[in-house]
């Protein structure tokens, strides 16, 4: 069965709430027997305390797909509702809003379950008393607590994350680089046009918020086409693939009309919002790059390595070319046929600093 990349990235941000939900129960059970020892019942309640053989792997399980439920509604729903709140905002409320959930379940199925044993209906009075003394119980706040401080863990490591980039924090979990590792990659530079005269035309702020939009619509395609974004440098965006991802069905080049794409759907609202329409230009390339971990006040994962610098002035010829994308003749040898777009040469370029002159190419959809 076939994933898209969409997919894979969406089950890599669900999993780890199910995995910190999983630890925090382990956790709890094993805090719980410690105090509780060999006594058969709660001291707070009164109610039966099953031994944690019989309950281990079933409480274990109920928290690792309780996890994954409150993640679902994070990633598709909760997530894009608070998009522009700040990271204190974001966990404040959605920790509120999650709580209310369960607060509002326990409570339905106090209600349904004393109704059942005490053979009365939900709005008799006897039911209603004993669902009071269950929620007025301290045992039952502390344990919704408890539960506040996994959902919040879970939501910061979400942030966290989002952040930092999809995979980086896992990366430096993993110590996946903390030794450098050598990898071959393929890069795109891919650069705003007339940035300079926009930036004048909006002021600073309103060129902010344009650039903020911009990006967001950006994201949907390099999502989709198994890029990672590398770095956001001004009105520029520094995209990287594994090479096995971008090479796999031109990935790298289809990204960039996707790309193109998403903006031209878009136009309206640029054009309503800021008067006017971002268009931009991109160079592509690939080779070998030093990959790690650098820095102390301020860690990093960073790729180092020629193919960087020839990215960048690839992408810098796209003016003289008056072309809207250029990629090199490594890339080009290595792509996979693809029946969609055009590869064009326009000849073979001396690049600053390189000795050895560049056949360059353009790509057109057909």
């Amino acid at each position: 069965m076939h994933l898209s990349p969409k997919i894979k990235r969406n089950i890599s941000r669900i999993l780890p709430f199910g995995l910190i939900w999983m630890v925090f129960a382990i956790i709890y059970l094993l805090l719980e027997k410690g105090i509780l020892g060999d006594s058969q019942y709660y001291p707070s309640t009164g109610n039966p305390y099953v031994s944690l053989g019989n309950t281990f792997i079933v409480t274990v399980l109920a928290a690792f797909i309780s996890g994954l439920l409150v993640g679902g509604i994070e990633i598709f729903f909760l997530n894009k509702v608070f998009l522009k709140r700040s990271l204190g905002q974001k966990i404040f409320f959605k920790t509120i809003i999650y709580l209310a959930i369960i607060f509002s379940f326990l409570f339905n199925i106090s209600l349904v379950n004393n109704a059942i044993e005490l053979q009365r209906g939900l709005l008799h009075q006897e039911v209603w008393n004993n669902v009071w003394l269950f929620l007025s119980n301290f045992a039952f706040w502390s344990v919704e607590l408890y539960i506040a401080s996994i959902i919040g863990v879970s939501l910061f490591y979400a942030e966290v994350s989002d952040n930092l980039g999809h995979g980086v924090l896992n990366n430096f979990f993993i110590g996946k680089y903390h030794t450098p590792l050598e990898e071959e990659r393929i890069f795109m530079f891919l650069d705003m046009k007339s940035s300079t005269s926009i930036a004048e035309h909006l002021g600073h702020v309103r060129y902010f918020e344009m650039l903020k939009e911009y990006y967001a619509d950006l994201s949907e395609p390099i999502i989709t086409f198994s890029g990672e974004v590398y770095q956001y440098v001004g009105d520029e965006v520094i995209v990287s693939w594994k090479l096995k991802n971008g090479l796999n069905q031109s990935n790298c080049i289809r990204c960039f009309f996707s790309m193109k794409k998403e903006l031209k759907r878009k136009e309206e609202k640029y054009k309503t919002t800021f008067g006017i329409i971002p268009t931009f230009k991109a160079g592509l390339h690939l080779g070998k790059v030093t990959t790690g971990e650098i820095g102390v006040i301020k860690k990093d994962i960073i790729f180092t390595g020629d193919v960087l610098n020839t990215t960048a002035r690839i992408q810098g010829l796209c003016n003289s070319y008056d072309v809207d994308i250029l990629i090199s003749d490594q890339l080009v040898k290595r792509m996979e046929r693809n029946d969609s777009f055009w590869v064009n040469s326009l000849g073979k370029k001396e690049l600053k600093g390189k000795d050895e002159r560049v056949e360059l190419f353009t790509v057109q959809m057909k």
